[in-house]
């Protein structure tokens, strides 16, 4: 898949906006559930409206090749899930981060 200038293909082999931290994937997904191009601005909000116009234009005049790499992006969240079964609940995870804070008033 040719890639235009607005989206970029990491060493990793995942395709983010250029200069953001979003991925092709995470627009691509949030799109298919319903959310307008004005939803998904307010889901990312660094994103301009018109670069989000251009990524899902982008997906759909090359909807198959964009759809199997969310595919393959799904695939490999399912296997690392599956690989780390006991993830740290999310109450675990507050926990230890309340414990390095320092105390309030200190």
């Amino acid at each position: 898949m040719t890639l235009p200038d607005f989206l970029t293909r990491e060493t990793t082999g995942e395709i983010r906006l250029t200069g953001h931290r979003v991925g092709l994937y995470h627009v691509v997904h949030y799109y298919n559930e319903g959310y307008s191009a004005e939803m998904l601005a307010c889901q990312f909000p660094d994103l301009k409206l018109a670069l989000i116009h251009k990524v899902i234009a982008f997906y759909l005049e090359n909807r198959a090749e964009v759809d199997a790499y969310a595919a393959s992006c799904r695939d490999e969240l399912s296997q690392q899930r599956t690989a780390n079964p006991n993830r740290l609940p999310l109450a675990s995870l507050r926990q230890r981060l309340e414990a390095t804070q320092p105390a309030e008033g200190s």
